[in-house]
């Protein structure tokens, strides 16, 4: 695991990434709600990899699982918006397929975490 911040890493790049894409797709939505729980659920992914990066040690794992809740949390409402039209299934389907790619990476990173510190 060779990084020198959250920057460097792949999957705070497509978390931020993701982020932008959310407030794109819920720009002109008017439910004021979903459209605030959304873009707050994506801004916590990328935010939470970045804040535990900089704690590091056991905090950096444990920041790691909230950002993979909020992944989760996000793929939900995705699911919702798309039933209630909010957005397109093509967007939700991009939705839900970049959460799980993010969970997936979120999982190997804290893996990849705990070998390091096992080997320390």
């Amino acid at each position: 695991m060779a990084f020198q911040s959250f920057e460097d890493l792949d999957v705070w790049k497509r978390s931020c990434n993701l982020a932008v894409f959310v407030y794109q797709v819920t720009r002109e939505s008017r439910d004021f709600g979903m459209k605030d729980q959304m873009q707050r659920a994506a801004v916590s992914i990328a935010s939470n990899i970045a804040e535990g990066c900089e704690r590091e040690g056991k905090d950096f794992e444990r920041f790691l699982r909230i950002a993979k809740g909020s992944a989760a949390e996000l793929r939900t409402q995705g699911y919702i918006a798309a039933k209630v039209e909010m957005i397109n299934q093509q967007n939700m389907k991009y939705l839900v397929e970049e959460t799980k790619g993010i969970a997936r990476m979120l999982t190997r990173l804290t893996q990849s975490i705990n070998s390091n510190s096992s080997k320390s």
